[in-house]
């Protein structure tokens, strides 16, 4: 039987709940953003006692279904105030499903001094008062955990950065090789933190399997879903291969590849940091160019990269991270990237706003473009150490803007603009400009349209169709991330008729229901329209829903291209 584990951290209380029916069909993202909005004060302070910090599967979390291992963590956002959803793979995901826990409801805030971790098993859940790992990183945690309770553990866990409640810090998810996965983006980390909650663990022992109503019919249709993901070219082929870093030389002969802190479209060194030079760096020292950030993922887009000695240096090493710290700051050295992605990591900062963060931080002379080991320095005594310094970075681009007047901050809604640049690829720019969570290429991923050609073409330097494909694709993600499935299925989903189908066939089949197209549409519709009623209670207006000033006059190298929608042609998005 589903149940809702809620811990108060106000008077250190738990207790176990049946699941609302109005809960009952949801999960993931669904899931943790009808608690957050039925639960939290919109008005509320994130790091305040009256925010609350939600986990919950997926849908098909725990299943045998290929790629259905996330975990989504809702809150309100200390970096953007708006309502926020994360998701990341790892193990505890699957873990829970296992337990039966359709979300973990953790609220209120300790008043004395103290440290605590969660545990949560076939028991419930216990709440322990933590004093050794205090101050550690992210990888100390994982480590000592496993000594503890045993490798097969379940951790999430936030390292200095979310101890110290910083604005961009994440929570860090260890996966099925005791790596690190993030729930990044948002400053969920910071949230945690403000519960004094160091780590929690999960042991899923003597816990039955997620029933399925109907096995046979799910067999039957995980076996197409599956066979769409390793069919289709950029799931089964690309990114197996070169990980989502293929996307480097693509977006520079784009130009749309945001360099120089967004100033122009191409970065001259993008060949020494592409998906292709860093596939033959990680064959040539004996690391992995495919692994799994969860148990069942037959995408295999995640690595393990190796240093020049043939030791472990990071994993995950994503697209996003080589892009901001590499064309977005100007260096052309893949092993400093990727050792400040290992420092990002332990230290649990997301790596995305901290690299968009060091491109305003080299605007502003704090160190010059190209510095790599200047970053890595910053990361270590600075942030890494909390120092005044330190705080402001961690704090994202827009604290580092507005301490240093900086002009061109790339953010909405204070949260750092990712690796496509919206004057080149309008569509990506609608989506960072309505996205209920700041600026987030996941939310609404048009480059699959816009650039690989996925699901069609959509000229990605015209505004027509724009508008159109971002709404769709957000609703459809909205949708997605309530599956617990990889938001990397929609790859096949847009162009093989095989699988959307199988992966509505197989939730049925999950839960002895009959959900159609329609049904999952009206799902996603209604989970933003939740999401962004939330953020009108806490303040936010359409006004909200815009682009940073310089995109409008600083055309962009080499297009020439300018951000050209109107308030009004941006605002026809939330006609649905």
């Amino acid at each position: 039987m589903d149940k809702i584990l809620r811990v108060n951290m106000a008077d250190l209380s738990t207790r176990i709940e049946a699941v609302p029916a109005e809960w009952a069909g949801l999960g993931g993202r669904g899931l943790t953003s009808a608690i957050v909005a039925a639960e939290v004060p919109p008005t509320c302070h994130p790091l305040g006692p009256s925010n609350k910090l939600v986990f919950a599967p997926g849908l098909l979390s725990g299943t045998p279904a290929a790629n259905s291992g996330r975990l989504s963590a809702g809150a309100k956002s200390p970096l953007t105030g708006t309502i926020k959803e994360s998701n990341a793979g790892g193990t505890s995901a699957q873990m829970l499903a296992r337990l039966g826990i359709k979300a973990l409801i953790i609220e209120g805030a300790p008043t004395a001094d103290a440290w605590y971790s969660l545990h949560v098993s076939t028991d419930g859940v216990a709440i322990r008062e933590e004093t050794e790992l205090i101050g550690k990183g992210n990888f100390a945690v994982i480590e000592a955990v496993e000594s503890r309770l045993g490798k097969k553990t379940g951790v999430l866990t936030i390292g200095p950065a979310g101890e110290l409640k910083m604005t961009a810090a994440n929570i860090s998810v260890k996966d099925p090789d005791s790596k690190i996965r993030s729930h990044g983006r948002g400053g969920l980390g910071a949230v945690m933190g403000s519960k004094r909650i160091k780590f929690i663990s999960v042991n899923d022992e003597g816990a039955p399997k997620v029933p399925i109503a109907d096995p046979e019919k799910f067999k039957a249709a995980a076996r197409a879903f599956a066979k769409a993901l390793l069919d289709h070219p950029v799931s089964g082929e690309g990114l197996p291969t070169y990980g989502t870093n293929v996307l480097v030389n693509i977006l520079n002969e784009a130009g749309g590849l945001p360099t120089r802190n967004f100033t122009i479209g191409q970065f001259e060194g993008h060949d020494k940091i592409s998906g292709e030079t860093m596939h033959d760096t990680i064959v040539g020292r004996g690391g992995k160019h495919k692994h799994g950030c969860h148990a069942g993922c037959i995408i295999q887009c995640s690595q393990v990269y190796h240093d020049k000695e043939g030791k472990y240096v990071t994993s995950g090493f994503e697209y996003e991270t080589i892009w901001g710290l590499g064309a977005d700051c100007c260096i052309d050295n893949l092993d400093d990237i990727a050792v400040a992605d290992n420092l990002m990591d332990d230290i649990g900062i997301d790596s995305i706003e901290t690299a968009v963060m060091f491109g305003v931080a080299m605007e502003a002379g704090i160190l010059p473009f190209g510095d790599g080991k200047g970053i890595i320095r910053l990361l270590k005594d600075e942030i890494g150490k909390g120092s005044p310094l330190g705080r402001i970075l961690g704090g994202g681009a827009a604290s580092v803007g507005k301490a240093y007047g900086i002009t061109r901050v790339p953010v909405v809604k204070n949260q750092g603009i990712p690796a496509y640049d919206p004057r080149s690829i309008k569509g990506i720019g609608i989506t960072y400009a309505t996205s209920t969570m700041g600026a987030d290429h996941t939310a609404g991923y048009t480059i699959a349209t816009n650039i690989l050609n996925v699901g069609g073409f959509v000229d990605p330097l015209k505004k027509d169709g724009q508008v159109e494909l971002s709404r769709n694709l957000q609703i459809a993600t909205a949708a997605v991330d309530s599956t617990g499935m990889c938001i990397f299925i929609a790859f096949p989903a847009l162009d093989i008729p095989e699988c959307l189908p199988a992966l509505i066939d197989m939730i049925n089949a999950r839960f002895g229901i009959n959900l159609t197209g329609d049904d999952v549409t009206n799902l996603g519709k209604q989970i933003l329209k939740t999401e962004r009623q939330f953020n009108i209670e806490a303040g936010f207006t359409k006004e909200h829903d815009r682009l940073p000033e310089f995109f409008k006059t600083e055309p962009v190298a080499p297009h020439n291209a300018v951000w050209d929608f109107t308030d009004a042609e941006i605002d026809e998005f939330w006609n649905f």
